[in-house]
């Protein structure tokens, strides 16, 4: 006689079990470090465009308290293709000269956060 050998029910669902159950412990993680991320590459680029700003400020003898636009740091200062962006969405406000610059989302670059 010629058997057919296939997996059970219960073996099945054991499988489906087992790959929900990692499933559960590892979607949480890769969404916590995805967040992480984020944050960094916002707080590296507020820190980007602190030093633009800085540099800015020393080049063209401006003073703390001074307006300082996007446009004025954006192609001598900071050599990028396009102006950066918040990963996660918020907005950056550069602020005047000699305030440190911050997103909507992750607060300023000197560490304090707004979450």
């Amino acid at each position: 006689m010629n058997k057919k050998r296939a997996f059970t029910l219960v073996e099945i669902m054991i499988v489906v079990l087992i790959i929900g159950i990692i499933l559960a412990i590892a979607v949480p993680q890769w969404i916590g470090a995805r967040t992480r991320a984020w944050k960094i590459t916002c707080l590296q680029n507020l820190r980007k465009f602190d030093n633009a700003k800085d540099i800015y400020a020393v080049t063209s003898r401006r003073s703390n308290g001074d307006p300082v636009t996007e446009e004025d740091i954006f192609n001598e200062f900071i050599k990028d293709t396009a102006l950066p962006t918040c990963p996660a969405g918020g907005t950056y406000t550069l602020n005047v000269i000699g305030t440190p610059a911050e997103c909507s989302i992750h607060g300023i670059a000197d560490g304090t956060d707004q979450e």
